[in-house]
């Protein structure tokens, strides 16, 4: 066997080999199995694992945008006319969110921890100064002590409301952003503080929220089962809540939002527990993005989330008392804060019924600036880039015994949104991207074993045909030299070689013909007589 044929037969084998190698290993999903797995064991919260150092301190910066809406025409509402606002901000703050106090529970299958957040003012990233802009917006201490005494006697009510006025206090106040956001003393809370010691007489939005917490919580590390990787077990002692009307609406359900299981596919429904809405939120997928070189998944909220009972049953149990329910949109949230009847939605009343878009002068909803997303690498479940975006209301309404409100309109009123964002830092993109190239490598392993077998398949053929027309190369080369030899030997027999001798006479015997030595003559054929 020649070395050619070796070469062949060689290649074929190898060829047939990896072939087969390959679709086996791509039929039975043997690398994926093991990757996956792979990925189930890392992404628990272990103190071993690569992802629970992350967990307990987040690498990407949190930025708060905070935005307020400033009214510009209170005396017109207060005489029965349409509000108007104005927006203003952004003001920027950075916020610190360390796990701490973590502790791990019934074997390492749950883990407890605190989730302080602190907040630093970010000036270039801030539209303003917040300790000198100055804002008209709703008193919302007037308004929680008028829903407060809302069940009381038309007496006191009326009692109540002489009092405020001889303080000079009014539906509407001018207040710095600063004292809006962290807090100012207050003349009526301080007044009732006076009385009631456990009446703070401080207000604000994020009044004493700076620093602290939003409550304990346990979670699942996905030690059992990767799908419950991140999931709230219990916030604040509870495994469910008591405020909503439906035990579904009470049910604490999902993560907290800063991590997922991984494995993410299309089709499912994530969940998240938002403490400052007091209830869970599930998200859908919208469509692929990619964020810093990394393919994600963008999840939002669908517009089922805050519909109208009417439209989704389901939402039944967030009205409270039964049956009170508000419209597409927006939250009543107040059951679970004491104080004025607070209310939830998007920014700009985003997704919401018309009405309460309409009830104000200045809003002007947009996906693009106001829709609630994450975006997710689903391979590993990682949050890349996030957007959380609520906006911050409260219910304006005529209230028997306080003259002020008498001609105004029931109005859902806006405060303020916050637009709370995330966005994976350069660092751990870098790794990020090479932790997914060695995953995809991985996995498409028989592919490239597959691919290295058509190949060889290719060059099989190649040498093959090669082969085939060296054979016939030689057998033409054969041939030739064949009808060559034939050729060169039927010359020197058919033809005598021409003399240039002059004739000569000779003595031929008597028995042998004579033969013509002067002429080219065909031999042995005997010479014809003439």
């Amino acid at each position: 066997m020649t070395r050619r044929s070796c070469a062949i037969y060689a290649t074929g084998i190898v060829c047939a080999h990896l072939l087969i190698l390959g679709i086996a290993l791509i039929v039975a999903q043997v690398f994926q199995t093991m990757i996956h797995s792979r990925l189930k064991k890392e992404m628990t919260l272990t103190e071993k694992s690569q992802v629970f150092e992350s967990w307990k301190n987040p690498p990407p910066p949190v930025y708060m945008e905070y935005y307020f809406f400033n009214v510009t025409n209170p005396e017109v509402f207060l005489k029965g006319g349409k509000a108007s606002v104005k927006q203003i901000g952004p003001y920027t703050y950075r916020e610190y969110r360390p796990r701490e106090n973590v502790t791990f529970l019934e074997n390492g299958t749950k883990v407890y921890a605190l989730n302080p957040k602190s907040f630093v003012f970010v000036p270039e990233k801030s539209a303003g100064n917040p300790e000198v802009d100055v804002l008209v917006t709703v008193n919302i201490p007037y308004v929680a002590v008028m829903s407060e005494l809302n069940s009381y006697s038309f007496f006191l009510r009326s009692l109540v409301s002489i009092y405020m006025n001889s303080l000079g206090i009014e539906l509407f106040m001018n207040r710095t952003v600063h004292e809006i956001l962290w807090g100012f003393k207050d003349p009526l809370l301080t007044k009732i503080h006076s009385m009631k010691p456990e009446v703070d007489e401080y207000f604000g939005l994020m009044w004493k929220k700076n620093g602290t917490h939003e409550g304990e919580f346990v979670f699942h590390t996905g030690e059992e089962n990767y799908l419950d990787y991140g999931k709230i077990d219990t916030w604040n002692g509870l495994s469910k809540m008591s405020w909503w009307s439906s035990n579904q609406s009470n049910m604490i359900n999902g993560t907290d939002g800063a991590v997922f299981h991984p494995l993410i596919n299309r089709n499912e429904l994530l969940y998240i527990f938002a403490a400052d809405l007091c209830r869970s939120i599930h998200l859908s997928y919208v469509k692929d993005v990619e964020v810093k070189g990394i393919q994600a998944y963008r999840f939002a909220p669908p517009s089922d989330v805050l519909m109208s009972p009417k439209d989704n049953p389901t939402n039944e149990g967030f009205c409270v008392p039964a049956g009170d329910c508000l419209g597409t949109g927006v939250l009543k949230v107040s059951v679970c804060r004491e104080g004025a009847p607070i209310v939830v939605s998007f920014p700009h009343f985003y997704q919401a019924d018309p009405m309460y878009i309409n009830a104000v002068d200045g809003l002007s909803p947009n996906k693009e600036e106001h829709e609630t997303y994450l975006d997710l690498q689903p391979t590993t479940g990682v949050p890349i880039r996030a957007c959380k975006r609520a906006q911050l209301n409260i219910i304006l309404k005529r209230v028997p015994g306080f003259p002020k409100t008498k001609y105004i309109n029931e109005t859902i009123f806006p405060i303020m949104f916050v637009n709370e964002t995330a966005t994976i830092d350069d660092d751990s993109a870098s790794q990020m991207r090479t932790l997914l190239l060695i995953v995809t490598l991985a996995s498409n392993f028989p592919l490239l074993i597959v691919g290295m077998g058509i190949i060889l398949l290719l060059v099989l053929v190649v040498l093959f045909c090669r082969n085939r027309q060296k054979k016939n190369e030689v057998k033409r080369i054969d041939f030739t030299e064949a009808f060559h030899s034939f050729t060169t030997a039927k010359d020197d027999t058919a033809y005598t070689q021409v003399s240039d001798k002059p004739e000569e006479q000779s003595e031929t015997p008597a028995n042998q013909p004579m033969r013509n030595g002067s002429y080219i003559a065909m031999s042995p054929v005997e010479a014809q007589k003439c």
